[in-house]
């Protein structure tokens, strides 16, 4: 027997795969393991590295896909009646409603679309139209609107407002939550329906040290950036990530408000299951153990119950601050060791927690490493004590109120490398194998959790090298490993692959 669901995901294209269940098991599986992606069909947009199919959502009620098409400032609608030919047959125009969309959502018909104002400091919009492309209603959110999402029971659709400052670091939002109230239907909204979960009640000195807040002269509500949201089961709680800040904020949907900020804590990658390549100029892969901490810095956000409790699911991608007014360097990254320049030399090492800082900055050892200058001198006095890497290069299971279930530590690079080694650590814009191994290596960046043939599975996209790889989630503290798929033709010029640097991934029963 063969059954067939959806994964969608959205890149440089949208690629349609199917799962299955019975017949033949999976080569790379456990012997109860029957479900396996296979690809079936593909909409190419024709445009490279501009952010052109980026976030995706499907209506099954039409059987249409609709993609985040940033470059070209539109909402692209593809007909997946067929999925093995799936083509464009409308699409929605978002420059009347500002700069470009950063994301969709749909539900029962509807669909909720994230708009970022022309200035982006300034506040955006939730716009809202028919499967079809008609407008409905639009309302005012916080600025930056970077993810759109439906609760489960359709009462209300979700803002995750960034807030991002401006490049000179002068102007800085707060970030925010907008929580639009749809139960009297979508084409009367009005701004009354609209309520802003911000973070102004919260102080320095009451939030765990783990929770980074460090833009200059930013107050907690500014320099909190939410990212991705997940909604309960029961449409009770929201899970927002805050990636710069490597944490978690927990909203109560009933008050509409943020109830805690959760500190994720950092990944020691001395234990030898957290290893990781840390050089794009060793030779090759070299996945090890080295004295640096990881910030887990999640992007993409999932949720999911097992035996009456909900987790949280984050796919730990990391980022930087890069704004000309963050610091002199304009950045908040800096490599380990060697730059090449007598105006940007290697970070001072504390001698004492680093003796052997001459071979650690190499560049075969952590020298090309890309670490945070925004952190690790705990002594202030001058020299870093402590090295910080952006993203944990895993995904992570979490409590319902942010205590870690699971990490999955080394585990992506360790299967990357030996399902597809000419292609690890690749970068999706070229194919040279390690070349992303001194930043955040395979990059986990979007997430889904779906419950197929009575089990629940994990699917997670890989930004730089590609793919999807799918966990089964029997015991929420031991996930095991099912399936990675990368479609991407390595023998073809990045430009001209398919399938390159996966953001959002949307699993259909």
């Amino acid at each position: 027997m063969r059954v067939t669901s959806r994964v969608l995901v959205g890149s440089a294209l949208i690629a349609l795969a199917m799962t299955a269940t019975g017949g033949t098991r999976l080569a790379s599986a456990p012997p109860d393991k029957f479900i396996e992606l296979v690809p079936l069909g593909q909409y190419q947009t024709g445009i490279f590295e501009k952010v052109a199919a980026e976030i995706v959502a499907y209506d099954p009620a039409t059987r249409r896909v609709f993609s985040v098409n940033v470059a070209l400032s539109q909402i692209d609608i593809i007909d997946v009646s067929d999925p093995l030919k799936p083509f464009l047959t409308a699409i929605i125009d978002v420059s009347p409603y500002g700069a470009q969309a950063n994301s969709v959502a749909v539900k029962d018909g509807v669909v909720a679309v994230a708009v970022e104002a022309t200035v982006k400091q300034n506040p955006g919009k939730a716009v809202f139209f028919t499967a079809f492309g008609s407008p409905l209603s639009e309302v005012t959110v916080g600025a930056l609107p970077d993810m759109i999402t439906f609760s489960p029971n359709g009462d209300l659709v979700l803002v995750a407002n960034e807030g991002e400052p401006n490049g000179a670091y002068t102007i800085d939002p707060e970030g925010s939550v907008s929580i639009i109230d749809i139960r009297g239907g979508v084409a009367s909204l009005s701004q009354s329906d609209v309520t802003t979960a911000g973070f102004g009640g919260f102080s320095r000195a009451s939030l765990d040290p783990s929770i980074r807040i460090f833009g200059p002269g930013a107050s907690v509500a500014q320099d909190l950036e939410p990212e991705y949201i997940a909604v309960s089961h029961n449409s009770h709680t929201a899970w927002v990530t805050l990636q710069e800040n490597n944490a978690l904020a927990i909203i109560d949907l009933k008050a509409k408000r943020v109830v805690d900020l959760v500190g994720l804590g950092f990944k020691n990658h001395l234990l030898s299951r957290n290893k990781l390549d840390a050089s794009d100029s060793d030779g090759g892969p070299n996945i090890t153990t080295w004295p640096v901490w990881g910030m887990f810095l999640p992007d993409g956000i999932a949720t999911f119950e097992s035996q009456g409790k909900s987790y949280v699911v984050t796919a730990n991608e990391g980022d930087a601050r890069e704004y000309a007014g963050f610091n002199a360097a304009g950045n908040e990254s800096r490599r380990v060791g060697i730059i090449g320049s007598a105006s940007n030399p290697p970070i001072p090492l504390d001698p004492t927690a680093f003796p052997n800082a001459g071979t650690l900055q190499t560049a075969t050892a952590l020298g090309r490493l890309n670490i945070s200058t925004a952190m690790g001198d705990t002594d202030n006095d001058g020299d870093f004590d402590r090295l910080f890497a952006f993203g944990a290069r895993s995904f992570s299971i979490w409590s319902e109120t942010g205590a870690l279930v699971f990490d999955s530590g080394d585990d992506l690079e360790q299967r990357t490398l030996a399902l597809l080694p000419n292609g690890f650590n690749a970068n999706n814009t070229g194919n040279a194998r390690d070349s992303r191994s001194d930043d955040k290596g395979p990059e986990p960046e979007g997430v889904a959790v779906a419950k197929l043939y009575g089990r629940t599975f994990i699917f997670i996209a890989l930004e730089r090298v590609g793919g999807v790889i799918v966990y089964e989630v029997g015991d929420p503290t031991a996930p095991t490993f099912v399936q990675y798929i990368n479609t991407r033709d390595f023998s073809r010029a990045a430009s001209a692959t398919t399938d390159s640097g996966p953001e959002s991934i949307v699993v259909r029963g």
